[in-house]
């Protein structure tokens, strides 16, 4: 198994609304994306730099690099770096 943790910084505008998309549309994938097990998505409420936290499963990094390039996915993406200022990722 592969988790696959990311951090966002969203852009000030509509910050709480693109939260709730991005949610939205990340926790639509699962069922959909082979090998996706699962995902945790929220805000932060500690005040640090990131607002937004996920954690997905993966069957095998193979899974989660699939995940990567999967066109669901992909329309993901191009929203979210639509809204984010920032991001980190760690893959284990």
């Amino acid at each position: 198994m592969t988790t696959h943790i990311v951090f966002w910084q969203l852009k000030p505008e509509n910050r709480d609304a693109n939260a709730l998309e991005i949610k939205r549309r990340i926790e639509a994938l699962v069922g959909v994306v082979p090998g996706l097990l699962e995902v945790t998505i929220g805000r932060n409420t500690n005040g640090g730099e990131y607002d937004l936290a996920l954690i997905s499963r993966h069957e095998s990094m193979e899974a989660l690099h699939l995940y990567d390039k999967h066109p669901e996915h992909e329309k993901v993406r191009t929203f979210v770096r639509s809204v984010v200022d920032k991001r980190a990722a760690v893959d284990f």
